[in-house]
């Protein structure tokens, strides 16, 4: 497998936009009104997001975070961390850009180090989706490292990294209901 050539940087979204919550909130499966959901609290780059979607037992909550391309304005990434309804599992979603190659997948780097790479589950008219199962040593990876860079691909050769900050994750995601 050849070297990745060097991969462009995104700066950290200071506010997230409206537009852009509504992408990341329509995506998901189990809480689809998260998009009018309030900010319940703050925890490093990290927000935790709420709100009772219409027929849902009780409030849904996920904890998000949005990057810009510094290069591209209209190249943005949603990553969203969430426990299911029965609270059996943990997934991350990350909505990216339409116009992402597919087969490529998204990357994950945390700290420059390979921890893989994931399928995309499907595209929506604002988005297209890559969702992992965590597990308790994915967790443990982002609690301890500190930035987490995504990598999608709009050409086999051309990849775009998205570093997200990490700090709050640990903290955000124990607060999650």
């Amino acid at each position: 497998m050849g070297r990745m050539p060097e991969l462009p940087v995104a700066r950290p979204a200071k506010l997230l936009a409206l537009a852009a919550f509504l992408t990341a909130a329509s995506l998901f499966q189990a809480a689809p009104a998260l998009a009018q959901g309030a900010v319940k609290s703050v925890h490093g780059d990290w927000q935790i997001r709420c709100d009772t979607p219409p027929g849902a037992q009780g409030e849904q909550c996920a904890l998000i975070q949005s990057v810009v391309a510094e290069d591209r304005s209209n190249a943005g990434l949603t990553v969203i961390v969430l426990k299911t309804a029965d609270q059996k599992s943990k997934l991350m979603r990350v909505v990216a850009p339409l116009g992402v190659l597919l087969p490529s997948g998204l990357g994950l780097k945390l700290d420059n180090n390979d921890v893989g790479r994931a399928g995309f589950v499907r595209c929506l008219p604002n988005g297209c989706v890559a969702e992992v199962v965590m597990d308790d040593d994915l967790l443990a990876k982002l609690r301890t490292a500190r930035t987490a860079t995504f990598i999608i691909f709009e050409t086999p050769e051309e990849g775009i990294g998205f570093p997200l900050s990490l700090k709050g994750i640990g903290e955000g995601y124990d607060k999650l209901p």
